[in-house]
């Protein structure tokens, strides 16, 4: 299950908010492996370190790095005494102690204690973590003033230290903050439900918009049911319950190889059409050509159910190569995909016309 290697660092690399990528010598083959110093410490050249390297034996795509777990010679000191009683990754090796917006030690308890109600706030729902940035785009090509924050589901990585594009789309000042949630950890904030997440995006980060996603590394097994995006479902039903307008950004793709994810992704299908209860604003990007004709066809299957609204992508284009990040999902960048950012842009672009 688990694939253990020991090494010696190399070299460092690129660091980011809570990541750290290095060079690890093992056994004589030098991989690539990551570090999160607020779990493990800093490594340093000539440090031993403790590997899990099952993504990297396995070759996976997002992810496939070896994970450093301990620096076993130079543990880093305990954390000093604070507030904070969340555990995440619970009942995992590492799992961590976290400051909860909604705990009683927090700050913010009274405030959260009582609120109920996201105050019509629209918050789009997306499959992957790739549609955050092409769905910010769509919100500030119309409303660049628009505050914005983003709340991590555990569908994918829980740290979200992990994603370089929040760490980027914060520097850009396209994200006010996050909020992880759930299992998910490493966030501006953490939260223990979806539910206080989203209340602590709008009334501790101020947010005009959210955004829900899972992070970095969706979980699929080619069935209906099995794949960690059916949570977007749900999440469309919390915000309905809190109050908020959800706004279910389709998962669309002219490129994918697979059938299932041709025009409107099954995973929208399933997760809109079979999980989500509560009506969502179901933004249809207005697409030229027979694939355009088929995208309105797919979300047909939704409209029972969801408000279908057409939304014109003029502009959105620009708009996407202007992100402070590289755009790219499964792999596939805008040139390569163009319809797929077109789509999560189209329901950025809805939820600024929701504010009014």
């Amino acid at each position: 299950m688990v694939r253990w290697r020991s090494g010696t660092v190399v070299s460092t690399g690129r660091a980011w908010r809570g990541s750290l990528e290095l060079v690890v010598d093992v056994g004589g083959r030098e991989v690539r492996a990551l570090a999160h110093p607020p779990l493990v410490g800093t490594p340093e050249p000539g440090d031993r370190v403790l590997l899990n390297a099952t993504a990297l034996e396995m070759g996976l795509g997002t992810g496939g790095v070896a994970q450093v777990v301990a620096l076993p010679d130079r543990l880093p000191a305990d954390p000093p005494p604070g507030p904070g009683h969340l555990v995440k990754a619970r009942y995992t090796p590492l799992q961590a102690t976290v400051l909860g917006v909604d705990e009683q030690d927090s700050e913010h308890h009274g405030l959260l204690e009582a609120a109920d109600d996201l105050e019509a706030m629209p918050v789009v729902v997306a499959d992957l973590h790739s549609a955050l940035p092409a769905v910010l785009a769509g919100l500030r090509a119309d409303r660049p003033g628009a505050r914005a924050a983003y709340v991590m589901t555990d569908g994918g990585a829980l740290p979200l230290w992990f994603s370089r594009t929040v760490a980027a789309l914060r520097d850009a000042g396209w994200l006010a903050g996050s909020v992880t949630v759930g299992q998910a950890f490493g966030g501006d904030l953490e939260a223990v439900t979806l539910h206080t997440g989203l209340l602590a995006a709008r009334h501790v980060l101020g947010a005009d918009v959210a955004v829900v996603a899972q992070g970095p590394g969706n979980l699929g097994t080619g069935t209906r049911w099995g794949f960690s995006g059916v949570a977007a479902g749900e999440a469309v039903n919390a915000v309905a319950a809190l109050d908020g307008r959800p706004v279910a950004a389709l998962r669309v793709s002219d490129a994918d190889p697979r059938e299932r994810h041709r025009g409107v992704s099954h995973h929208s299908l399933t997760a809109y059409g079979r999980v989500a209860l509560a009506a969502a604003d179901v933004p249809v990007p207005v697409l030229d050509g027979p694939f355009g004709a088929r995208v309105r066809r797919d979300a047909e299957v939704l409209a029972g159910r969801h408000r279908l609204v057409e939304v014109p992508v003029g502009g959105l284009e620009p708009a996407l190569r202007a992100a402070p990040v590289r755009l790219s999902s499964m792999g596939r960048s805008l040139d390569a995909d163009r319809a797929c950012f077109l789509a999560s842009a189209a329901a950025g672009r809805h939820a600024a016309g929701l504010l009014g």
